[in-house]
């Protein structure tokens, strides 16, 4: 049987995971990504390096966000969100980053959240490194459907 979700379910598979596959365009073409999130209740938050996705969403900052739980060939929950992009700097990016790492440091083994915890207190002076951005979806529009 394929059905609709309803905003409940729609509300439990975003809460429950977090990997998603987040959907751009540049102006001919699809461009789509996996990328790990966390979700509020209300917004997306996401970090990523410098790169195409980054580039194609300050272009253009319309997106979709697809999230599928697959628990065998017939059954299956997937959400689609609508959206847009917002780049998010010092106390809000700071806000983000702290939901999004709470929710995917409980999945990191002890060294890997070690390194984490570690890695932000040197002071590095490169001017070539990729910097991280930090982003968040603002969600306009959510759907879902299901075969079970």
């Amino acid at each position: 049987m394929i059905g609709e979700l309803n905003k409940e379910q729609i509300e439990n598979v975003i809460q429950s995971q977090m990997h998603g596959v987040l959907g751009c365009m540049d102006g001919e073409k699809p461009y789509m990504v996996p990328v790990s999130y966390a979700y509020d209740g209300t917004n997306i938050y996401c970090q990523s390096k410098e790169g195409k996705k980054i580039s194609l969403l300050r272009k253009n900052p319309n997106l979709c966000f697809h999230i599928l739980i697959i628990t065998s060939m017939n059954v299956w929950q997937s959400v689609l969100l609508y959206g847009t992009f917002e780049e998010l700097e010092d106390k809000a990016a700071l806000k983000a980053r702290t939901i999004l790492f709470d929710k995917i440091l409980t999945l990191y083994t002890n060294a890997e959240v070690h390194k984490f915890e570690h890695s932000g207190g040197e002071e590095i002076e490169d001017k070539n490194r990729i910097k991280d951005v930090m982003f968040k979806i603002n969600i306009k529009e959510k759907t879902g459907r299901y075969e079970k």
